[in-house]
């Protein structure tokens, strides 16, 4: 039985017309740097909930990125609060896309299509990857440019970090400093091990993918020509993944 606590929303962030983010004061149990909880509301007789992933460290007041579905039965409500309103929120995290099931490994790249570098946000805040690798690599994929959320707070919270590379892609128009096109073409073609210098090996790569279905299916078909393979806890591996939208 899921044990819910009503949340206080502190403050609100809206990126685009469809891409917002909220803080939100609420009594929630520990978790890991990139688990996810459930946001709920009630309707007539009927609780509508929805997993979110924590954008947040640990520790922190729980904020979360979200794109609005017009015709979703729980975006546009949240889409809609204002600071000081309510809203429910599960009090446990769940989710295994956390630092804590990667192998050891010498370089940690994490890949994300649209709000799904939310988790990686919050491994970057927590800060224990800084020990854990000597080299991280931030891969962020959206349509236009003004999709890419949260660059202030990466850049602030990797500021000096000469290991650190971000690296943005967008796919629906040119952009200074972005790729151009897919995150999956630039990993056939070699162009993503090029801007950032680093090679994928078996040996020394761990990959967190993040993102909607298709890019974590074809992301993991174009790592396992590079000699990658999911990570299973029966049997360790190189790439773990989470379908997120």
């Amino acid at each position: 039985m899921a044990d819910w606590t009503t949340g206080i929303v502190k403050a609100r962030t809206q990126w685009t017309d469809t891409l917002f983010s909220i803080v939100v004061e609420a009594d929630v149990e520990p978790f890991q740097a990139g688990q996810f909880t459930k946001l709920a509301w009630h309707t007539a007789g009927n609780k509508v909930a929805r997993a979110y992933s924590y954008v947040n460290a640990p520790g922190q007041d729980c904020e979360f990125y979200i794109i609005t579905i017009p015709e979703g039965q729980l975006t546009p409500y949240l889409a809609s609060l204002k600071v000081g309103d309510e809203l429910l929120i599960e009090r446990s995290a769940a989710g295994f896309l956390t630092l804590e099931e990667v192998p050891a490994g010498r370089d940690l790249w994490l890949m994300a299509t649209g709000t799904g570098v939310g988790p990686f946000v919050s491994m970057l805040a927590e800060g224990r990857c800084w020990q854990q690798f000597e080299n991280i690599v931030l891969v962020h994929g959206v349509r236009m440019s003004n999709e890419l959320g949260y660059q202030a707070r990466i850049q602030a919270l990797t500021q000096g970090k000469s290991n650190f590379h971000y690296v943005p892609f967008v796919s629906r128009e040119s952009a200074e400093l972005a790729e151009a096109g897919r995150i999956t073409e630039a990993i056939k073609d070699g162009r993503l091990e090029q801007r950032v210098g680093l090679e994928f090996s078996a040996e020394h790569s761990r990959v967190l993918v993040c993102g909607n279905p298709q890019m974590v299916r074809d992301t993991l078909t174009e790592l396992k020509l590079k000699g990658l393979q999911k990570h299973l806890r029966r049997q360790p591996g190189q790439v773990l993944m989470e379908n997120y939208w």
